[in-house]
């Protein structure tokens, strides 16, 4: 997808989002955004800049909403398609922030996809110093600020519990113990995988996870999960 600027219309559409509501935002100094002949535009690096650090202020409904416009259709199970068994651990030894970030890249190895594990982990630490992915509840999403098409052979994710959990700046103080790496190789996929994620542990999953030690266990529980959330559309 290439970063040029979008309207207030396109941006609307691309993020789900009512555009007056889109436009008050911007009025506000909320979005970052800048006025072209009178009328708004939306650089996109900066839209994803601006909504991954973001994800963590929006509510349910702009979740959802941003979830189906970046889906791809009704049954888009994306989390179920990138998280392979292999790269599922619930007992990750990693007792910092930069050894959990290396032990995530060096689990997502399993799955043989990984081409560029230094340049993974380079453009996570990048990430986490512009602002945490952890989010309250004792959980992070790390990802790189942009998607790596050339760092893995096919998108993925991987999923890990520190059982001690380490700090990771959450916004509620609160030791982190659940981690999701996100790897993908496009804007959209990037931020669906996001907003999914942060949907699935909006609810009782992070606790559930908190309760199972095998990594099949835990994979059943984000299919099931994600199966859940999807038939919720219907």
């Amino acid at each position: 997808m290439a970063y040029r600027n979008m309207t207030l219309p396109e941006l609307a559409r691309h993020i789900g989002m009512d555009a007056r509501e889109v436009k008050r935002l911007a009025d506000r100094g909320v979005l970052p955004g800048m006025r072209v002949g009178g009328e708004w535009r939306f650089n996109r690096a900066q839209m994803l800049d601006w909504l991954q650090q973001r994800m963590h202020t929006l509510d349910r409904r702009h979740l959802r909403n941003l979830d189906r416009a970046m889906s791809y259709g009704d049954d888009d199970a994306v989390i179920c398609r990138l998280l392979a068994s292999e790269a599922v651990e619930m007992r990750l030894q990693a007792k910092s922030r930069p050894s959990v970030l290396r032990e995530l890249v060096r689990l997502a190895g399993r799955t043989g996809m990984v081409y560029d594990p230094a340049g993974i982990v380079a453009a996570l630490e990048e990430r986490e110093a512009l602002g945490s992915t952890a989010l309250a509840g004792g959980f992070a999403f790390p990802h790189p600020r942009r998607p790596l098409p050339y760092a893995t052979a096919e998108p993925l994710i991987c999923l890990a519990r520190v059982p001690a959990g380490i700090p990771f700046g959450a916004p509620d103080g609160r030791l982190t113990d659940l981690f999701a790496l996100i790897c993908c190789h496009d804007d959209r996929q990037h931020l669906l995988a996001l907003a999914r994620l942060a949907r699935l542990f909006s609810g009782e999953l992070p606790d559930a996870l908190r309760q199972v030690e095998a990594a099949a266990e835990a994979l059943a529980l984000i299919i099931d999960c994600e199966r859940q959330l999807l038939r919720q559309r219907a």
